[in-house]
């Protein structure tokens, strides 16, 4: 999963950037633009993760994998 560890890092140093200030308005729309870029990369790998994730239940004494399934009554996660 270094790919999704690398696109936080590289979106954690777009806002420290965009945050000082200290770049032009063409380069801040550059950087937000990757920053948008690279936050959809990072949700689009969680929910491929999250689809992969089993919880271990015990079942008659023996440890059974089944299919984590988020409870419907959250809320949908903002796009």
């Amino acid at each position: 999963m270094a790919k999704f560890e690398e696109c936080l890092q590289r979106l954690e140093k777009i806002v420290q950037e965009l945050e000082k200030g200290e770049v032009s308005l063409e380069k801040s729309l550059t950087l937000f633009e990757e920053g948008v870029q690279l936050s959809s990369a990072c949700r689009k790998e969680l929910e491929q993760a999250e689809g992969r994730v089993d919880i271990l239940l015990k079942k008659n004494g023996k440890l059974q994998a089944e299919p984590f399934e988020p409870q419907a009554d959250q809320a949908p996660a903002r796009r």
